[in-house]
């Protein structure tokens, strides 16, 4: 990382409320409290790091305003409302550093259909693929290798990366982010169990993602049987998703890596779904529930619930079931042996 920041540069991208030392250091890059080196910025993320704190060797620190402690010399202590979040803007500077975006244009080995509509803003990668009917918004980047389809519409400020497809009559909305071999618009699952055959039953609907969605590589989401399926604003979705025909997520929901929603699904805004959770069909999961990793949810969820297990049940009931589990064998030996004794005595 070919980076370099004065501790002035620090301080007015992560907006300290407090200061407490100096150092003459610049920062050339960002470690871990234990192994970080001078040169190097650290933050406290989590309370369970904080013990940490007084032995990092790091130029510069983000704390939490509540922490309490001197920093050494040559070393300079930035307090912020957030941490996590302020390191975040700093990245955010980082990137815009080390990523550019490439001059607007065309890449001479795209193929961009003559009736397609691309801002003069635009970026159209190298081996990029843009149908008649297609439209790129102002400033949007499509790198190598992407896909947009007949008809679909990619709004401002987007970003495509390497092997992403936006299939026929898709629609992103403005700053969306696909990471590398994300496919919107692939066919819903469906068939039809007819003479002994699985018959294929068209998809004729669309996609439609909201402004601000970002989306993880290899993810997929089905285009609709018919209406569209819906991502909404501000959504998250990590690696490895799947997101069948006709669901409709809300706004600022967290999906994690390897879930799967079947089709006709509703997720309510704020809702987060932890790694590897199986979604079923025809559900509604309600505004800001919860579910744990490799959850399995079969039926309806309230409301701002948090759930866990296969099936899913309220994750305290599911933490007390595991505990019991654990005890069974010793149950069932008890079992044997008061049924033992029952028989001798009645003998």
């Amino acid at each position: 990382m070919q980076v370099s920041f004065s501790p002035a540069d620090i301080q007015a991208i992560t907006l300290p409320k407090r200061v407490l030392g100096a150092t003459t250091e610049m920062v050339r890059g960002i470690a871990a409290l234990g192994p970080a080196e001078p040169g190097e910025l650290a933050f406290l993320g989590s309370a369970k790091y904080r013990v940490e704190v007084p032995a990092t060797r790091a130029s510069v620190v983000l704390l939490p305003l509540d922490y309490e402690g001197e920093p050494q010399p040559n070393q300079l202590f930035l307090l912020v409302d957030n941490p996590s979040a302020a390191l975040a803007r700093l990245c955010v500077r980082i990137e815009q550093m080390l990523w550019p975006k490439p001059a607007p244009g065309i890449h001479p080995t795209a193929s961009v259909a003559p009736g397609a509509s691309v801002a003069a803003s635009a970026t159209i990668g190298p081996l990029c693929v843009v149908e008649t009917g297609a439209e790129i918004g102002e400033r949007s980047h499509l790198q190598a290798q992407v896909f947009v389809g007949r008809g679909a519409a990619v709004g401002e400020d987007c970003w495509l990366m390497p092997g992403s497809t936006v299939a026929a009559e898709c629609v992103l909305r403005d700053r969306v982010r696909l990471q590398p071999g994300v496919i919107i618009g692939s066919d819903g699952f469906g068939y039809e169990f007819v003479a002994g055959r699985h018959e294929k039953i068209p998809q004729v609907g669309v996609v439609l993602i909201e402004n601000d969605v970002e989306i993880g590589a290899n993810s997929t989401v089905d285009r609709a049987r018919f209406s569209r399926t819906v991502v909404g604003e501000g959504t998250k979705i990590d690696n490895l998703v799947q997101v069948g025909h006709n669901v409709v997520i809300g706004r600022h929901c967290i999906l994690c890596a390897q879930v799967g929603i079947s089709g006709s699904t509703t997720v309510g805004d704020y809702a987060v779904l932890g790694g590897q959770v199986g979604v079923a069909g025809h559900l509604t999961i309600g505004k800001g529930a919860k579910a744990g990793g490799q959850a399995g949810i079969i039926g309806n969820v309230p409301p701002g619930a948090f759930i866990n297990g296969t099936p899913a049940i309220p994750y305290m009931l599911e933490r007390r079931v595991a505990v019991l589990q654990q005890r069974l064998p010793d149950l069932f030996k008890r079992f044997d042996a008061l049924e033992a004794q029952i028989k001798k005595s009645s003998s």
